[in-house]
């Protein structure tokens, strides 16, 4: 059994942390924020500061991924998420009737929640978790290095004191000093591959009312403009955020932190527009996000690892912008792989290395060719053109076949061309536009002339 040190307590580092000390490995989780998430999640949520953490308090959605792996490593804590108020959707449950079921069916689950409520889950398992030592307020400053080749990394110092381990995880997120610290040592720079997504996020959180209505009904959960997205995020506890996209360029970006100007704005998406009929409580200002590149930081190049004794996960490795929503899927997905290989993992790492390149790197690629697409198509304000594709994102609300085909590609478990290219698949949007002579695509968001009468340049 292998000696772990984890630097960060995120949910990638929590994840890890708590899968390695199930499975009989003595692990040391390095968090420098002086706290962790509680039992007080509107106070956790809405009150930490937590600067490093900007995606803390943006909308969640944790797809498949999430649900899998955690119900078969740590039931107790899907047991728990689901107790703090998580709930289940299930992408069928938009049909009256789910139709007849298919191997698989069974994945397309989507956990709606705050990150807080996960990461309360994860912490408190963490807590009493006998093989697992947290030290909040604990900052790591480097690491210990040995000679090789290529170097190996023997441990992590934080002060003046060094701390062996016969594996060091980097789960310290996007902002990781890891890479420059290897670099220092002499190793072969890690390969670092950033893509610029030029979007922007603006989000408020809502409460519904104790006395008042809890469901808009039959809503799709996004609309959009051909310079905007609107999105809808119902999460725990009666909670829900709405969110918009728009271009970093956009002249507008910066009024819509009015929360006035947000709700106006908002109103003008039907998605939106349906929630906020609902007259909830705001929670929240307006919380914006951007300058979010895509990027991967692999500690392995053309002659192999660059450095053993350490590797990276969640977004370490691997940081997205939100649009997708991928990044606590793959932290997970990461922990479960390390959990289950950390003794081969921590004598040699190119394994994990060649797992991650086969089960996260094309999904990777998918995130940058889509935010490639939405923001040139938000910065010019472009009208939709495609007819058959925008045909099958309406067909998949009322034809499951098409359905199950979406949700399949957003819970990543199939590639839109395996998913989308099937013949049952073809046959149904064909019959469906068939059915639809007269349809062409369109957006349901306000135009440009409508948006700049309510949002300031």
């Amino acid at each position: 059994m292998a000696r772990v040190a984890v630097i960060g307590g995120g949910i990638s580092g929590l994840g890890t942390a708590l899968m390695l000390g199930r499975r009989g490995h003595v692990v040391t989780l390095y968090e420098q924020d002086g706290r962790g998430a509680g039992e007080d999640l509107d106070r956790d949520f809405y009150d930490w500061e937590r600067p490093r953490v900007p995606q803390a308090v943006q909308p969640h959605s944790f797809l498949a991924p999430v649900r899998t792996v955690l119900r078969a490593e740590t039931p107790d804590v899907y047991a728990d998420l689901l107790a703090r108020g998580a709930r289940e959707y299930h992408d069928f449950d938009w049909f009256a009737e789910h139709p007849p079921v298919r191997d698989g069916d069974e994945e397309l689950v989507t956990l709606r929640t705050r990150r807080i409520v996960l990461e309360a889950a994860l912490a408190s398992a963490v807590r009493r978790e006998a093989a697992v030592e947290v030290r909040h307020g604990s900052r790591v400053s480097g690491l210990a290095f040995t000679e090789g080749s290529p170097p190996r990394v023997t441990g992590v110092r934080v002060g003046a004191a060094e701390h062996p381990a016969d594996l060091v995880v980097d789960a310290s997120g996007r902002r990781s000093p890891v890479p420059a610290w290897v670099e220092a040592a002499g190793c072969r720079p890690p390969v670092v591959e950033s893509h610029r997504t030029g979007l922007a996020y603006f989000c408020r959180w809502y409460e519904l009312r104790a006395d008042g209505p809890r469901s808009p009904g039959k809503v799709k959960p996004g609309s959009a403009s051909p310079f905007a997205l609107a999105g809808v995020f119902p999460s725990d506890n009666d909670t829900f955020a709405l969110h918009l996209v728009l271009s970093t360029g956009d002249p507008t970006r910066s009024a819509v932190t009015d929360p006035a100007v947000f709700e106006a704005a908002a109103r003008r998406f039907p998605a939106a527009a349906a929630w906020l009929d609902l007259d909830p409580e705001p929670r929240s200002p307006v919380l914006p996000m951007a300058g979010l590149p895509n990027r991967w930081t692999s500690l392995t190049d053309a002659e192999g690892p660059v450095v053993t004794g350490l590797v990276n996960t969640g977004d370490s490795l691997v940081h997205t912008n939100p649009t997708l929503g991928h990044g606590v899927a793959f932290g997970l997905r990461s922990a479960q792989y390390l959990a289950a290989h950390a003794d081969e993992t921590a004598a040699d790492p190119a394994g994990y290395h060649d797992w991650t390149v086969r089960s996260l790197r094309p999904w990777f690629d998918d995130q940058v060719a889509a935010d490639r697409g939405n923001e040139q198509r938000l910065a010019e304000g472009a009208p939709l053109s495609d007819r058959r594709a925008a045909a099958v994102g309406v067909c998949a609300f009322e034809d499951p076949v098409v359905m199950r085909a979406r949700a399949q590609v957003r819970h990543l478990l199939l590639p839109a061309a395996e998913a989308y290219g099937s013949d049952e698949v073809d046959r149904h949007v064909t019959a469906w536009l068939e059915a639809n002579p007269d349809f062409s695509p369109a957006h349901d968001g306000p135009t440009r002339d409508e948006w700049e009468a309510l949002v300031p340049g």
